[in-house]
Formats: C-alpha cells, sequence, structure tokens
C-alpha cells in the first residue's frame, strides 16, 4: 500500500505530501461523470471553480524570511542554506491531473465551443499556474498533459527540462488569453484575457532572468534568455495598450499607496487585476489579518528595505544632502520616497479610528511597550503598516473579511521595464526614456518622486548589485520598493542568481536606543537590532551551488531512479 500511495504523489493523484487522505480510499474521478457533471456549459465552471484559490492566498506575510522582513522567532532556515534533503515541499501533481482530467472532459463535449471556452480558458491558466510553481521548485520536471494511470509508463521516465516545461507553460498562457473573457469583470469571480498575460510576462521575465544569470551553471538547461524576455516584455505591453488597468490615484502621493492596500472592496478599482473577496456569510474569512498587523508579534522590516528608499530628490541617502540619519525612524523618513511612510508604522499614525470619533496612536497603543511582551515584540522595530486598515470595527481577533489584494497592474510595469532593461544589457533591444516613462515614472508621479532618467543616475556606491548597469540597479530597487511584501522578493532573488551578496550577512534593524527593549537583544556594532546574532554568528550561508533548487524528496527517487536529483543533493 505505501508503495502505491507513494508512487501516485508522483502522478499527483491527489496525494499533497502535507497530509491528506490515501488516494485508494478516494472516489475516482470519473463519477463526476456518472452523477451528471460535464453535462452543460455550467458544469465546467463549476468544476473550475475549485481551483481558484490558487489565485488568492494570504498577503499579510509577504516576503518573511527574505532580506526584507523577517521574523525573530522563526530562523530562515532557506535563506541561511540550513535545510535538508527532505525539507522541501512534495513532487506532487494532484491539482495538475484535476485540469488534465477538465480538459479530457472539454475535449470531449460536443455542444458549441463557445459555451464553455471561458472554462477551457480557465483551465489552461490553472495548468500554467501550477506547473509555473513546480519549476521554480524543483527546475525539471514532468510535463504531463493528460491523465495517469497506475501502470502510465511516464511513471519511470526522466524530467523533462525546465525550458521545455516553462514553453508548455506559455503555450497554455496563450491558450487561455485567447479563450479568456477580455471584460475586466469584478476581479475575484472569472479570470479574464489581461489576467492569463500577466502571468505569462511573470513566468516568462522569471525564466529569461534565470537563464541568463544561471548561463553556465547546473541550474540552467538552455542559453537563449532573449527568447523569454522578449514574451515577457510583448505580454506586458499589451497589458498596458489594451488593457483596462490603470494605477490607483487619487492625486494624494502621501496617502495613495498606503490606501491601496486598505481598501474594502477593489470591483472597480483600476489597478487591481486579482483580489480575494471575504464572505462570513460563505466561510470566506482573512482569519485575524488586521489583528496581526496592529500587533507585531515578533514581524518586521529590515534596515535593508528601510535604507534602500531613495530622497525625495531621487538621490540614495548614501549621496543625500536630505537624509537626516537613523537615530529614530521619525529621522530616516524626513525627505524621504513617500512609500517609505506608507509601508511602516510611525509614532503619530492613527493605529485606531472608532466609530464615535475617537482615536488611539500608535505611539501611545504600541511603540512605548513594543517589547514588553510577544504580542508587541517586534524583531526589527520597523514596524509593518502596508495592507493595514486603522477603523475598529473591521478588527476581529478570529475572523475578517478584509479583502486582500493578490495582483495588481504595478506589476506589469515592472514586468516591462526589467525585461527591456535585461534585453538592452543583453545587446538584443534598447531600453529607451519612453519605456521608463510608461512604467518606472508612472509608480514614482503616483507617489511625487522624481522620474528616473537614463544616463543622469546617481551614483550609489551601495548599490546591492554592483557589477551591473546602473539601470538595471535602479529598476530592481523600484521593484522591491513598489512590491515589498507581496511576495516578489525571493523569487527575485533567486532568478537574478542574487543569494550570494547575502552570504555572511544578517537581518538588522532599526537604532535600539530608541525603545525601552530588553537589554539582552543582540545587536550589531553600530546599534541596531541584529535579529539572528545567535542563531546564525557567522551569518547566512547559502549554498549557491545547490540551494537555489529545493531537492527531489528521497522517496520518489527511490520509486523512479530515472527522476534524477537536483544539483548538489546528489
Amino acid at each position: 500500500m505505501n508503495k502505491k500511495t507513494l508512487l501516485v504523489s508522483l502522478l499527483g493523484l491527489f496525494v499533497l505530501l502535507s497530509g491528506c487522505e490515501d488516494w485508494l480510499d478516494r472516489d475516482p474521478l470519473d463519477q463526476v461523470t456518472e452523477t451528471g457533471f460535464f453535462k452543460t456549459p455550467d458544469d465546467f465552471l463549476v468544476f473550475v471553480n475549485r481551483f481558484h484559490p490558487a489565485t488568492g492566498g494570504t498577503r499579510t506575510q509577504g516576503d518573511v524570511h527574505t532580506d526584507i522582513l523577517v521574523y525573530r522567532d522563526t530562523a530562515p532556515t532557506r535563506l541561511a542554506g540550513d535545510i535538508t534533503i527532505n525539507s522541501g515541499p512534495g513532487y506532487g501533481y494532484g491539482n495538475i491531473r484535476q485540469v488534465n482530467y477538465l480538459l479530457e472532459k472539454i475535449d470531449e463535449w460536443e455542444g458549441d465551443f463557445e459555451e464553455i471556452k471561458q472554462a477551457a480558458g480557465e483551465a489552461h491558466y490553472f495548468r500554467a499556474h501550477y506547473y509555473f510553481q513546480l519549476v521554480k521548485n524543483f527546475g525539471d520536471v514532468h510535463w504531463v498533459d493528460k491523465v495517469l494511470e497506475m501502470d502510465s509508463p511516464e511513471l519511470y521516465t526522466a524530467r523533462d527540462p525546465r525550458h521545455v516545461v516553462v514553453d508548455n507553460i506559455l503555450a497554455d498562457l496563450d491558450i487561455a488569453a485567447e479563450y479568456l473573457t477580455p471584460e475586466k469583470g469584478d476581479g475575484y469571480s472569472r479570470l479574464n484575457r489581461w489576467f492569463a498575460l500577466l502571468l505569462k510576462s511573470r513566468v516568462a521575465l522569471y525564466e529569461g532572468t534565470w537563464q541568463k544569470y544561471h548561463a553556465g551553471s547546473e541550474f540552467a538547461t538552455m542559453d537563449d534568455p532573449a527568447h523569454y524576455l522578449n514574451q515577457a516584455a510583448d505580454a506586458a505591453l499589451e497589458i498596458m495598450q489594451e488593457g483596462p488597468y490603470e494605477l490607483y490615484s487619487t492625486g494624494d502621493p502621501e496617502n495613495d499607496y498606503f490606501e491601496l492596500f486598505g481598501l474594502r472592496d477593489y470591483s472597480d478599482n483600476p489597478e487591481a487585476m486579482r483580489w480575494t473577496k471575504m464572505d462570513l456569510s460563505q466561510d470566506l474569512d482573512s482569519g485575524r489579518k488586521l489583528f496581526y498587523l496592529a500587533m507585531p508579534q515578533f514581524k518586521g522590516v529590515t534596515k535593508t528595505l528601510i535604507d534602500s528608499y531613495l530622497d525625495i530628490n531621487g538621490d540614495p541617502i548614501s549621496a543625500s544632502s536630505l537624509y537626516q540619519g537613523d537615530a529614530t525612524i521619525e529621522d530616516e523618513v524626513i525627505d524621504r520616497d513617500p512609500r517609505m511612510s506608507q509601508t511602516i508604522f510611525l509614532r503619530d499614525d492613527i493605529l485606531y479610528r472608532h466609530e464615535d470619533g475617537t482615536e488611539e496612536t500608535y505611539d501611545e497603543m504600541i511603540f512605548d511597550r513594543m517589547f514588553d511582551s510577544a504580542t508587541y515584540t517586534n524583531a526589527t522595530g520597523y514596524h509593518l503598516k502596508k495592507q493595514y486598515n486603522n477603523l475598529r470595527v473591521y478588527h476581529h481577533t478570529q475572523h475578517e473579511e478584509t479583502p486582500t489584494l493578490n495582483y495588481r497592474y504595478a506589476e506589469v510595469l515592472l514586468n516591462y521595464a526589467e525585461a527591456k532593461a535585461e534585453l538592452n544589457d543583453l545587446g538584443e533591444g534598447s531600453l529607451t526614456q519612453t519605456d521608463l516613462d510608461i512604467s518606472i515614472n508612472l509608480l514614482r508621479d503616483r507617489v511625487g518622486m522624481p522620474d528616473l532618467v537614463l544616463g543622469n543616475i546617481t551614483f550609489d556606491p551601495n548599490w546591492q548589485f554592483p557589477g551591473l548597469p546602473d539601470y538595471i540597479n535602479e529598476i530592481r530597487r523600484e521593484r522591491m520598493i513598489e512590491l515589498a511584501t507581496e511576495n516578489f522578493r525571493m523569487d527575485d532573488l533567486f532568478r537574478w542568481r542574487a543569494m550570494g551578496y547575502l552570504e555572511g550577512t544578517r537581518a538588522t534593524g532599526a537604532r535600539a536606543d530608541q525603545f525601552n527593549h530588553d537589554p539582552g537583544m543582540p545587536l550589531d556594532e553600530n546599534g541596531h537590532f541584529d535579529v539572528f546574532q545567535n542563531v546564525y554568528p557567522a551569518g547566512y550561508q547559502f549554498d549557491e551551488s545547490r540551494d537555489y533548487l529545493w531537492p527531489i524528496p528521497e522517496s520518489q527517487v527511490r520509486l523512479n531512479p530515472e527522476i534524477g536529483q537536483n544539483p548538489g543533493w546528489q
């Protein structure tokens, strides 16, 4: 029984290594047909609805365990290279098998295809979505586009090269874009054409930069990054030129960025491409999202992110005449990119706004007792405010209806700018000022920051990637700041082959002497919180010859020796 159960884990016959019931105890997929499914067009939409949670997920924790956001009580083991061969995700295909089953039923449909075209488009989108996660985790994986059985020969084959799988993912997304409605919709129910193109730009950018920066290593299976970067730029540009989206702005640069993430409904929001709508009457809730944001509970933004914000003249703090130092957080935000003060709490921020009109400030409620207990203790002193809403009526200790903005138009602009910049660096295209004006500079305009101007970029001795052109460094900076805590940072560091810049470092925070803190908390030589000083005294030790991909679980290798193992894990 165990051997069969593990075998179908490879196939994805509904076994997820996180712990599900045995596949052999589950009803066969074809019972859906026997009970009357796939008889009407609506049946296909009902079936595909089960995959929709994959477009949501919480963004509250964002980029925890990267260089920009950490938990004090949980070590960033992958960042530090502190992982084992069986500590990674399972090599499971459960969701992919279900999508393949749906696509087979779509092929069998004898009615008008137009009636089920939307469901077909969503099915192709979700297969691409699930495969993209597998590629990010494992690199080479098996491309399976049909429902496999226990005796299918594909069980014992080698994995397909990652670029072959990525090409199939992009082909799926092209089909999805063709089939899906071009209507914007409400952003939380049916998918649309533009959402498929967004994922295409993301996947193509990931693979293009992966191939560029991992070229010559065991992690790259092809050396043609321009092939993918052009697709990334083209998909993004199509959304920019023809799609129904634009950046959210009310003309208030001091608040618009923050307000975007605290809205209660995104149905008509011009920037929202996908969001999670909560409804307690349907058992859909965001847990204690606002409660956890209000109470830091060990989570904290790092000084790496804080020091990356430019001043209001567009200069880095290393070259700024406006920078006031870091004695206090209030000093640090003076004359800085307004997104900084809209991402972290300041002492005079309103923490709670009550229905009777009374207000309580962050200073009186949190700051002075930040390290009094686990509830108030912040890992770094920089308390994340992004995605917060201070209306107290929305806060609950168990179940909230607080929505989450999961995918937004800002990413499209950033994907376009980066793809064009990388093509320019490869000599396969050009990055023009117009490219920046229709992408990066729109994001800067929203918050009142100066434009990024080619040929007039201030040198920063603290650039994270000093070996790269100034325009790539600044586009990467813009991406980190604009998308901070939205679950992009780890993927970005991996595809850029950039983990080496963190070797020997640790996450640090604010100056400790501005807080009433435990005197035993570790500090660095400059008096900043040094979060993992006792856990990683030599700093992070990410193994660049091994840790960019998760290992294939040993159980899978035993069952199918042809599956092989990822570099460094043999």
